[in-house]
């Protein structure tokens, strides 16, 4: 993968560098479970996400084991590549513990839509309903979105073009969107795709303190410590407290 950096001049490198501590324990895991399943392959039933397993059985487990289950080698190597090369400077820039946790959060979430769609009106539900889901597909594509949020300008080649991941993102979500629309067993990988997209952009804009919600808590915070201030006849002196001032209030409060 060639890319740029955000400022300054153009550098090109394939690759992140080192996988970070949770990219290489990741791979780690997935190997040793991808060996097991090849002396064992009657295992992946057991661990891949089976929507009727999970709602008759109550096999909840399955929504975090059917991460590290995967087909064949090239699926295998598809997923660990690209979550190397996309989650490695995610983690760098978020730190371990939040990066495992939208890892997981982003992969359970993809599950979750599956079971969703496997018991609704929409296209092949029914089949779906008896299907085997297995891989980290679902947790790679919300990775994939996090990395063109937080790194919109760094260049993806798509092929052989050369494309800056916010746009790589956008296309990719498309095209997944299309494709889970369609019939036949495919629909399973591609619905866990979506659910992989649409989860970590819900969780990284709303749940982790951003869209509304962050604004919601600005105002709260905001009219709890006016009230404060009335209560115990605080005034603030020299100057009108201004908007910017209650922001810088409510940022080391967040913090």
């Amino acid at each position: 993968m060639a890319r740029y950096p955000e400022y300054g001049n153009a550098s090109y490198s394939f690759g992140p560098g080192a996988p970070s501590p949770a990219i290489k324990s990741l791979i780690i895991a997935n190997v040793a479970v991808f060996l097991v399943t090849m002396v064992v392959p009657a295992i992946m039933v057991r661990l891949g996400v089976v929507p009727r397993a999970v709602f008759e059985d109550l096999a909840i487990y399955q929504l975090v084991t059917y991460l590290f289950v995967h087909g064949d080698v090239m699926h295998l190597l598809f997923n660990m590549l690209s979550l190397w090369m996309f989650g490695t400077e995610l983690e760098r820039t978020w730190g371990t513990r939040f990066f495992t946790k939208y890892y997981f959060v982003t992969g359970i979430g993809a599950a979750l839509v599956t079971l969703l769609w496997s018991v609704s009106p929409l296209p092949y539900a029914d089949s779906l309903y008896h299907s085997v889901m297995i891989g980290a597909s679902g947790a790679c594509y919300g990775v994939l979105l996090a990395y063109g949020m937080h790194f919109p300008r760094r260049t993806i080649f798509l092929l052989i073009f050369p494309i800056q991941a916010k746009y790589y993102v956008i296309i990719a979500g498309a095209l997944v969107f299309n494709s889970s629309l369609g019939a036949g067993s495919s629909g399973v990988a591609h619905t866990a795709h979506l659910g992989g997209l649409v989860v970590g952009y819900f969780y990284l804009t709303t749940l982790r303190g951003g869209g509304p919600l962050k604004e919601l808590k600005y105002r709260w915070l905001k009219w709890r410590m006016a009230r404060a201030r009335s209560k115990f006849g605080v005034y603030s002196g020299g100057r009108n407290q201004t908007d910017d001032d209650w922001k810088s209030v409510w940022k080391k409060h967040i913090h």
